[in-house]
């Protein structure tokens, strides 16, 4: 008797990791997943201890499905220098913005269709578009919803940008100037 409920008990645990592992796999490929964050590049927003303490962010992949994504999001990327590694920066300017950038090799600059302009919160110690230009949107990774770690710093990350930084020009605005032009 023993026996036969082990074996149904076995029966029902394999039954049931079959179903459990394709749907978490799937709900962490297509609906989200925690990160943790490493570096200084977003300080002083994420991982404002430094390196004693990384922030833990839950990234929705859900949302940047059909690449919608925001200025002043925070994203997580594949980075356009190492594709083995993902980066996590702030939108600054979407496509067929124009911006003044901060060292890249041209000055101003529209962000090409089917691209973002990214920034590291930090500057001088974040290698972003200021560094390997506009980033193709199809990089796009996640969206940082939420920061889940350490509980002291719980909150729903809301969308900012900068004082300075942002587009000179929207590409919305710039669609209203040739139409009154």
């Amino acid at each position: 008797m023993a026996q036969r409920a082990g074996r149904l008990y076995l029966r029902a645990f394999v039954g049931g990791f079959f179903v459990a592992v394709p749907v978490t796999v799937t709900v962490l490929d297509r609906v989200a997943y925690v990160a943790r964050v490493e570096g200084t590049s977003m300080q002083p927003f994420l991982n404002p201890e430094g390196v004693s303490a990384c922030d833990v962010v839950l990234l929705n992949r859900w949302r940047v499905r059909n690449y919608e994504v925001q200025r002043g999001d925070i994203v997580s990327m594949v980075s356009p220098k190492n594709p083995q590694q993902k980066i996590i920066k702030r939108v600054i300017a979407l496509e067929g913005d124009f911006i003044r950038t901060l060292s890249y090799k041209n000055r101003y600059l529209r962000v090409p269709d089917g691209h973002l302009w990214i920034e590291g919160d930090h500057r001088g110690h974040s290698l972003d578009s200021n560094s390997f230009g506009p980033v193709s949107v199809g990089l796009l990774h996640g969206h940082a919803s939420h920061i889940i770690w350490p509980p002291n710093r719980w909150q729903r990350i809301e969308r900012s940008l900068p004082e300075d930084r942002g587009p000179l020009l929207s590409a919305h605005a710039a669609e209203e100037e040739e139409e009154e032009g």
